[in-house]
């Protein structure tokens, strides 16, 4: 018999893309019975006693598996991933080649998310208007056009639907959620990059992805922040 996620309780915000990671790797393994509490970001829900007990650093994902705790979203998915191999689709492969290029794409998606970020929704978002230094905005908005084109590039190379060609894996667990909150904020992703806009639609259809979709990004429309950015 299966394992199923009861034993499992998940802290989590929406449109957070850690959280949405994790949620796709649940969804991924068979185990979306998990129980999950949806937190406010503007009540400070991740601050709360409950939470801070479990992750003294007040983020979500908040992740408890029976006793153990694992609260940072790449740690998670990847537990996950090993404790339920035989479940679901493998999410990483067993070939070497394909395992490295698979972890390679994991660990290059906080790279992506800095340019994307850090150093540019950030400022849009936690500085008033007359704040924002346009020369950093313009180089900003230059860097993660560069960024993008290097993961136009990854699929190109791989050839497939996916980061790792063919088959979804962890690397796009990973990545999709981030690609995602850039499309909401306004990022128009063809017809300069056909390929990242084809992957965003091919997994926007995907049941996990669909499933975990962040519910006010169904409801509400985003900042259109990066409308020029293309």
């Amino acid at each position: 018999m299966a394992d199923t996620g009861k034993d499992m309780l998940l802290y989590w915000g929406s449109g957070s893309s850690p959280c949405w990671r994790v949620m796709i790797v649940l969804e991924e393994k068979g185990l979306s019975d998990c129980e999950k509490k949806l937190i406010s970001f503007s009540d400070k829900g991740h601050k709360s006693d409950e939470i801070l007990k479990l992750n003294p650093r007040g983020q979500v994902p908040t992740f408890k598996c029976g006793d153990i705790i694992i609260n940072e979203s790449f740690a998670a998915c990847l537990y996950l991933e090993d404790t339920y191999k035989s479940q679901g689709p493998p999410l990483i492969p067993s070939e070497p080649a394909r395992k490295a290029n698979v972890l390679q794409r994991m660990f290059e998606v906080p790279s992506f998310t800095k340019k994307a970020m850090e150093d540019l929704l950030y400022l849009y978002m936690f500085k008033k208007p007359e704040e924002l230094d346009q020369e950093k905005m313009t180089k900003s908005k230059a860097a993660l056009k560069e960024e993008l084109a290097m993961w136009e590039g990854y699929l190109v190379k791989a050839g497939g639907t996916f980061l790792d060609g063919g088959e979804f894996t962890m690397a796009d667990a990973i990545f999709f959620p981030s690609l995602a909150f850039l499309v909401r904020c306004g990022l128009k992703l063809a017809p300069t990059f056909p390929k990242l806009a084809a992957y965003y639609d091919a997994v926007s259809k995907r049941p996990s992805v669909e499933k975990s979709w962040p519910p006010h990004f169904k409801d509400t429309e985003g900042k259109p922040h990066l409308a020029d950015v293309l």
